[in-house]
């Protein structure tokens, strides 16, 4: 008798590169292929063309969408192609149009890039002596008063 490994999951390791690559977390594609969290975590450990799989794939899906966030960063252009009908037929008529930088992409970018030059939080530390001299202008009762 197979396992539920070669049952549930071998047979569909492409489908789960699809999945992973689409940026699904693992949860979600345990339950598509009818296991549980912790049985596909186990088939990870135990199967190697699983685990390379998985990592593969999510790689590519963090390199696609570090790179659509650096283009919005820095902004691009893109042609957008349309039919017009009039009289004469139908025309092809293709304009090139662009997409400004986003400055909230660009924040993003550097506080996780450059995170020792775009933190929020600054730490500073300051050395040396420090003098303090209290000054008591308030004038002294006298027994007369």
């Amino acid at each position: 008798m197979r396992g539920k490994y070669e049952t549930h999951v071998k047979p569909k390791l492409d489908l789960i590169a699809q999945w992973a690559r689409d940026g699904a977390i693992e949860r979600d594609i345990a339950k598509k292929l009818g296991v549980s969290e912790s049985t596909f975590s186990g088939y990870k450990k135990e199967h190697p063309e699983l685990m390379e799989t998985l990592t593969v794939n999510k790689e590519v899906a963090d390199a696609r969408v570090e790179s659509a966030l650096y283009k919005r960063a820095i902004g691009y252009e893109y042609t957008e192609t349309s039919k017009e009908v009039g009289p004469d037929g139908v025309k092809i008529k293709t304009t090139t149009k662009q997409v400004a930088p986003d400055v909230t992409a660009q924040i993003y970018w550097l506080k996780n890039r450059r995170p020792d030059r775009w933190k929020d939080k600054q730490d500073i530390s300051i050395e040396g002596a420090l003098k303090v001299e209290i000054i008591n202008d308030i004038p002294k009762p006298t027994d007369t008063d």
